[in-house]
């Protein structure tokens, strides 16, 4: 029994050993950089441009939206749609419906949107390495690949690409291949840092709705 419980010691040291070699170090010393100095802000407005291209190469779509962050709270705007969240409740207003829906926000949950975790993704649940150096426009960038390495099967995605500005150490652009063929493009146009936001921007006003327009599907 010693010697089962030895060799399971053995194995499971081996895989960790064997999981920390694939973190490429000087991808590492890149990302630390990046979640540094993106924690080092209070609050970051930014403008960006998402484009989503079809496993031909062909663009099929390409919007502008603008997002703020402060800690774990967010306001994004999009074309059609707001959404706020005050690290708490999620607000999500369809302008067309002119319709809000709200839910109870989960960090932790992948599968609710938070663009507040877009700069350290890579913290948890990710293999990294370096890949080249690349400009975009007139900034140099490092070129940084990620692979999920937790339920990857889960993700719709296999690949995420992370462009670093060399000098600033900000992030310029974020691309996910998709599994379907497609590849999705956050281009960040501007970057705007520790703006004085205050609380109660994150939070949704309702009073202009009335009760059929909002669906509160909260576990209160």
């Amino acid at each position: 029994m010693k010697k089962i419980i030895l060799t399971i010691l053995v194995s499971i040291m081996s895989f960790i050993s064997a999981f920390a070699q694939e973190q490429d170090p000087k991808a590492k010393v890149i990302l630390d950089d990046l979640s540094k100095t993106t924690k080092s802000y209070k609050t970051i407005t930014s403008d960006y441009i998402f484009t989503i291209i079809n496993k031909d190469k062909k663009q099929t779509e390409k919007q502008t939206g603008k997002v703020l962050v402060k800690g774990g709270k967010f306001k994004l705007e999009i074309p059609g749609n707001t959404i706020v969240c005050d690290g708490k409740t999620i607000w999500a207003h369809n302008k067309d419906a002119n319709e809000v829906t709200i839910k109870n926000f989960d960090s932790n949950n992948e599968d609710q949107l938070n663009p507040s975790k877009i700069f350290t993704m890579y913290e948890t649940g990710y293999k990294y390495k370096y890949d080249k150096e690349e400009k975009i426009g007139t900034i140099a960038c490092h070129v940084i690949i990620l692979y999920p390495s937790v339920k990857p099967e889960k993700k719709k995605f296999h690949t995420v690409k992370l462009y670093v500005d060399k000098t600033k150490k900000q992030l310029v652009k974020l691309v996910m291949v998709m599994k379907d063929g497609t590849t999705q493009g956050y281009e960040i146009k501007t970057f705007k840092p520790n703006a004085d936001i205050a609380d109660n921007f994150f939070v949704f006003d309702l009073k202009p709705f009335k009760s059929d327009q909002i669906t509160d599907e909260r576990d209160l």
